[in-house]
């Protein structure tokens, strides 16, 4: 199956000698990829598909770095292919990885000639320099519009019955499929809708409770009762989806907390030397001691960070949301007409809106003052915080 496609604007007028794009099919065929030429009518298109040995082997020269079936993330070799974790679906390497290595093989195809070359595309007359890459040279010219990967239909279709088009079951997702499919942010992201969803039964049904049922003289501790009980939830949902992540970054073979740690090459020396990944590389360890509580003051001044903007959020729930939760909640009581009451829940709405985008940009900013280890954790603590801030002013509607 076609995996990429070039976008290429059609010859203006017919071409007396070879084009530029002629020579790109060409170079291209000769790194090894399957090309075929689609003239469509607005542009043509250049749809390219490769073999697993190339792509395999395009990654083993990247020194991509995938984990091994004993937990370890190395380099990847072509030759020890059989030691490395595959994906769900008994594929090698997921659409990420395969279109990280197109690209790595479109993008590597360099003049190696010892002088440059004349490449011409209508009335256009330009030279591909020595060592220049001839794709970025074509998309600085405007010859080569755009490349993007292409939709495996059977596969797409798939996904469309068992998941979008899926009647019988509202709560089930094919989370591999889809991780195999889109990568990891995009099945991430609807695990996470799908765990937020079905947990949000707990909080409606406490909100429609406090709705229909008369406290009597209990009723004043409604409210904060039920605030009590948001915070707690959100607190529980969030640890509860801490574990699913893991777990499911476990089950795709990622560990982002180890590929992306910001260490510089000297503090990841002690590291491989404490858990024994290389012991055949191990040098000279003196100084060992002193790295590793380097390193562990940096975690722990990490989670003071952490701790602090979360008691940020905090302290900013307890003094500007609150009593605000409050002054509505009280106007809605001793207000008497249904009219004034609508006029008040969409002026609630509206503020909550403003909250909600004030809140976010401020968990952006204390976000880039934490010392997270990696994206994953960044976006865990972001998560954290915006929920925080913004989820029990939706459930007191």
């Amino acid at each position: 199956d076609f995996e990429v496609c070039i976008v290429v604007p059609k010859l203006s007028r017919a071409a007396t000698g070879e084009d530029c794009v002629a020579s790109l099919v060409r170079e291209l065929e000769g790194a090894g990829l399957l090309v075929e030429r689609v003239r469509g009518v607005p542009a043509e298109f250049i749809k390219l598909s490769a073999s697993m040995g190339i792509l395999g082997r395009a990654a083993s020269e990247m020194q991509m770095k995938k984990l091994t079936c004993i937990g370890m993330e190395l380099q990847f070799e072509w030759e020890q292919v059989a030691a490395f974790v595959r994906q769900p679906d008994g594929s090698l390497f997921s659409w990420r990885e395969r279109f990280t290595c197109f690209r790595y093989l479109i993008y590597g195809i360099v003049n190696k000639t010892n002088s440059e070359i004349s490449l011409k595309f209508d009335d256009k007359e330009f030279y591909w320099k020595q060592n220049e890459s001839l794709l970025r040279r074509l998309e600085d010219e405007g010859v080569v519009k755009l490349v993007f990967p292409l939709h495996e239909e059977i596969k797409r279709k798939q996904l469309l019955r068992n998941w979008a088009l899926n009647w019988h079951d509202f709560t089930w997702q094919p989370i591999d499929e889809v991780y195999s499919y889109f990568g990891t942010k995009i099945a991430t992201y609807f695990a996470f809708l799908g765990m937020y969803t079905r947990w949000l039964f707990f909080p409606a049904v406490s909100g429609l409770a406090t709705q229909l049922i008369d406290f009597g003289s209990f009723q004043w501790l409604v409210l904060p009762a039920f605030f009590i009980f948001v915070i707690s939830w959100a607190v529980f949902f969030l640890q509860f989806w801490k574990r699913k992540n893991s777990a499911l970054l476990a089950r795709w073979g990622i560990n982002y907390s180890f590929a992306e740690y910001k260490a510089s090459a000297n503090e990841l020396e002690p590291i491989r030397h404490y858990l024994s990944i290389e012991r055949e590389e191990e040098k000279n360890f003196d100084d060992a001691p002193a790295e590793k509580r380097r390193l562990q003051r940096n975690e722990w001044s990490g989670v003071l960070l952490r701790i602090r903007n979360n008691a940020i959020i905090v302290l900013g729930i307890i003094c500007l949301q609150l009593p605000f939760e409050l002054a509505y909640a009280h106007l809605y009581e001793k207000t008497e007409t249904e009219a004034l009451r609508y006029v008040l829940t969409a002026l609630y709405l509206v503020a909550i809106q403003y909250y909600t985008r004030i809140g976010g940009k401020v968990s952006v900013i204390l976000i880039k003052y934490e010392n997270n280890q990696g994206e994953q954790s960044s976006a865990d603590s972001l998560i954290y915080k915006v929920n925080t801030m913004t989820q029990q002013s939706w459930f007191m509607l």
